[in-house]
């Protein structure tokens, strides 16, 4: 069942929220060293890049596809300076948070980093 609009910008409020307080963010990397992805649901050959606030969401998605996968942390500082800023200049989104379905926001990379910058002052 999908998520409506209003839980998925509370599960993007909480990933500002605690990737702000812990310094961290968490992607799943593959064994291959590559890093999850999804398809967007919204716009044709659209990459989204998933990442969650916490290791234990990132945890529940190892499993089907991802299942020879594990979390891995990015610094919050690395994140915005080279992931988001990287992102962005190839056309990806950001997942945050996405849930146990792999449906949540996408987001603009620059849109995250403007918030977390926010959220940074």
């Amino acid at each position: 069942m999908f998520q409506d609009s209003a839980t998925t910008k509370e599960n993007f409020e909480r990933f500002l929220k605690r990737v702000k307080e812990s310094g961290e963010v968490w992607g799943i990397q593959h064994s291959d060293g590559t890093w999850a992805t999804s398809p967007s649901n919204e716009y044709d050959e659209t990459l989204v890049f998933v990442f969650w606030s916490d290791k234990a969401y990132a945890k529940r998605h190892c499993k089907e596809i991802w299942s020879d996968s594990a979390p891995s942390m990015i610094n919050l500082d690395s994140f915005i300076d080279n992931w988001l800023k990287g992102m962005h200049g190839d056309g990806h989104l950001v997942g945050p948070n996405w849930d146990a379905h792999f449906f949540g926001m996408e987001v603009e990379p620059i849109e995250v980093a403007q918030r977390l910058i926010e959220h940074n002052s």
